[in-house]
């Protein structure tokens, strides 16, 4: 009995590594076509567009380099998702969403993504983690408010500092 060759013949075009490829480039013109729809704001230099513009070369660098991946079949195979980790990620997501419009501010919303976030991760520690996000989001919120002078969400503890 004879092997078959192993050559670049025998691979694969990666479908899903074509529609991730797209997705991306996709992504990247949606924020070329946002970031020109801003208003210049500064007469000299580079105004708020620049950075979007920044992101979108690097995701059509990403999006070219996994179509060309996809293409010849050399994507890694990919891990099978588990779902309860998503479902909690998504639900940190939501509650960072429902706690700052219903006035919370960044220092609750940001916390409970950071709690449910290291739970999807596999970490029990809840009381910890609270504790943890607490005083990192305390922080943040500190050195953006104080140091940068750049507003974030107010709720009844951003009040208190």
């Amino acid at each position: 009995m004879t092997d078959l060759p192993q050559g670049p013949a025998s691979r694969r075009i990666d479908r899903a590594g074509l529609v991730i490829a797209f997705a991306l480039a996709a992504l990247a013109a949606v924020l070329v076509w946002d970031s020109r729809q801003l208003q210049t704001t500064t007469m000299y230099g580079m105004g708020p567009e620049a950075m979007p513009v920044v992101i979108a070369v690097g995701l059509g660098l990403l999006a070219i380099g996994n179509l060309i991946d996809a293409l010849r079949g050399n994507l890694p195979p990919r891990e099978s998702a588990d779902p309860r980790a998503v479902w909690l990620i998504l639900g940190g997501l939501a509650l960072l969403i429902a706690i700052i419009g219903l006035g919370g501010g960044f220092i609750l919303a940001t916390s409970a993504l950071f709690v449910t976030t290291s739970a999807a991760f596999g970490r029990r520690a809840i009381l910890a983690d609270s504790a943890i996000a607490l005083v990192m989001t305390t922080l943040i919120y500190l050195a953006f408010d104080r140091l940068l002078t750049l507003s974030l969400p107010t709720g009844p503890l951003e009040r208190l500092l």
